[in-house]
């Protein structure tokens, strides 16, 4: 199969694909701490671990999908207490996304889903998805990857119904992808906060900012005790599975009749 990274390609190449009406997907993260056993890159590379693997399955099922780079840094001031993180204004933020979008379109593309891997991005990204969809001749969507699979992951995870923070969820699909970027001798302190009853990205019917040393000492929200790499290929599966089903979907890109 040929590369469904974008980065692979030659500008000729990418103006041929976008000719042949090619998705494009630009995988958004953060770079911030995942608590003592995890490196601060695991939003961008599960995020694009996910974008590639759905692309692929997207592109084998006849539409073609083409993914960005990641943007790595997003908006994590609620974990700059504990250091190793990279945070943006919203300003900063909106700008870069909002960027990426003309110039995906100026580039001949008419199709962009923005994917998400970051809870902390979720607000903002709603704002930012509509005013990308006032960018002429550009059809917009987007996703937090684990929210599409929710069902799933609810299944698969043993302490929890969904994606958390540095959690069951994450460290299983880094021990998947990234086993050694997960510092076992670290997993014996790699639980606390707040009990998980709902999956990262749910809004709370109260809004209260809180940053994250008010919700957990160790930096994980989750149990990553439970981790394991077979879980975490299920998750990454059932997410590839999601986003497959989502771009390939004519109601993701179709006008509703008003």
């Amino acid at each position: 199969m040929t590369s469904v990274l974008w980065a692979e390609h030659s500008a000729p190449e990418l103006r041929e694909a976008a000719a042949r009406g090619a998705i494009v997907i630009l995988p958004v993260a953060a770079l911030e701490q995942h608590g003592p056993h995890l490196s601060t890159m695991v939003d961008f590379r599960l995020c694009g671990e996910v974008a590639k693997r759905g692309a692929e399955l997207a592109t084998a099922r006849g539409s073609e999908v083409l993914v960005l780079p990641p943007v790595w840094s997003g908006m994590s001031d609620h974990h700059l207490p504990f250091g190793g993180t990279v945070s943006l204004p919203f300003d900063a933020f909106r700008a870069v996304i909002l960027g990426i979008a003309g110039s995906v379109r100026a580039s001949g593309f008419a199709r962009l889903f923005v994917l998400n891997g970051h809870g902390g991005n979720v607000a903002a990204l709603s704002v930012i998805l509509q005013e990308a969809a006032t960018i002429e001749g550009l059809r917009s969507a987007g996703a937090t990857y684990w929210l599409l699979a929710e069902s799933e992951a609810r299944a698969i995870l043993e302490d929890q119904p969904g994606v958390r923070h540095a959690c069951e969820a994450e460290t299983s699909m880094m021990l998947a992808v990234e086993p050694g970027q997960v510092r076992r001798e670290r997993l014996a302190e790699a639980f606390g906060g707040a009990p998980a009853t709902v999956s990262a990205g749910t809004p709370d019917p109260v809004i209260v900012w809180r940053d994250f040393a008010e919700r957990s000492t160790s930096g994980v929200i989750g149990d990553a005790r439970r981790a394991s790499a077979g879980k975490g290929e299920r998750l990454l599966a059932a997410c590839s599975a999601a986003l497959c089903a989502a771009l390939c979907s004519p109601a993701t890109w179709t006008k509703q009749a008003p």
